[in-house]
């Protein structure tokens, strides 16, 4: 349950860090420009996350990491954002609002988790 539960908190964190990057990015940017800073800064909290997470806890293999952080942002996103707060589906019409932060975030996830984790 500890492993579950800390897992989940580095997953949270890295979903909050991107909606706040799209929250207060709209205050101050264009969609369009919030949602480019999104899909770069998004990836690169994941990585810093994964970083600590892997150096400090490492209960999950890269692979497992990167599928977890994803699958959990995408399942946020789509219950929370998606059918509560918006109630629409529209933001996975787009590719830069959804789909090309979550592939970065998978594949950013995965390669820092590789470089991470020590060999046995």
């Amino acid at each position: 349950m500890k492993k579950t539960s800390i897992f989940i908190l580095y997953a949270f964190i890295g979903w909050a860090w991107c909606g706040a990057i799209m929250v207060i990015g709209q205050q101050f940017m264009s969609l369009h420009t919030t949602l480019i800073v999104h899909a770069i800064g998004g990836p690169l909290g994941f990585g810093i996350l994964t970083w600590h997470y892997h150096r400090r806890f490492g209960y999950t293999t890269p692979l497992l990491t990167a599928a977890g952080f994803t699958v959990f942002v995408i399942l946020i996103d789509f219950f929370l954002v998606a059918l509560t707060i918006k109630k629409s589906l529209d933001m996975f019409r787009s590719p830069l609002g959804t789909w090309i932060p979550f592939a970065l975030i998978f594949i950013v996830t995965y390669i820092i988790g590789k470089r991470t984790v020590k060999k046995e």
